[in-house]
């Protein structure tokens, strides 16, 4: 792939995530992705076979940036509880730098639907965001940093920590103006208390 074709891809992605942002999953179209982007439909059928593989470019480019932000922060800390705040600060950060492709791929996730009738990203996005907050639980309880968790109480916790999170989301999405800082400095004053031993 050249580097014009490259630029190309990267302008249309850029553009289906705006336009999500904008009006919603179910009313962004092809149509209304390439007038934004002030090309034709043909140049995105060019670089992408469907809308459906667009939009899956939208949420791997998500997750790929959200990686590249959290995880050398996270990796940077030595204690599990000062990982547990990290992780918190950095999602919400991250969030909150990342609006627009946030509430794009919040829009994706809970609307796009399998041929089943199932939501096509469920599944395996729980897994993969709620493992790595129960591995930070178990690391803090086995060097007695953090109370004692069974296996079904750490998901609860990690369940909890990432409903946090995502609830900011969902308040930043209908207040613009939400102070971060000080929603972030209460949660992780929530979490250093629910989990401390």
């Amino acid at each position: 792939m050249s580097f014009i074709e490259k630029a190309r891809r990267a302008q249309i992605v850029k553009c289906a995530i705006e336009t999500i942002a904008e009006v919603g999953y179910t009313q962004a179209s092809l149509g209304q992705i390439a007038k934004r982007a002030n090309i034709s439909k043909g140049v995105i059928s060019y670089h992408f076979a469907n809308k459906e593989e667009l939009l899956e470019q939208i949420t791997i480019e998500y997750y790929i940036a959200w990686q590249s932000y959290i995880a050398p922060r996270i990796e940077a800390q030595k204690s599990p509880k000062e990982i547990l705040r990290v992780y918190i600060e950095s999602n919400l950060a991250f969030v909150a730098e990342n609006r627009q492709h946030v509430f794009a791929v919040i829009e994706l996730v809970s609307k796009t639907i399998t041929a089943d009738g199932k939501l096509q990203f469920a599944a395996e996005h729980d897994e993969a965001i709620l493992l790595p907050i129960e591995n930070i639980l178990t690391q803090g309880m086995q060097e007695g940093i953090f109370r004692e968790f069974t296996k079904p109480s750490a998901r609860v916790m990690a369940l909890t920590i990432r409903n946090a999170i995502d609830g900011f989301t969902m308040e930043l999405m209908r207040k613009p103006h939400l102070d971060v800082q000080e929603y972030t400095r209460e949660l992780v004053t929530i979490f250093d208390i629910s989990t401390r031993k």
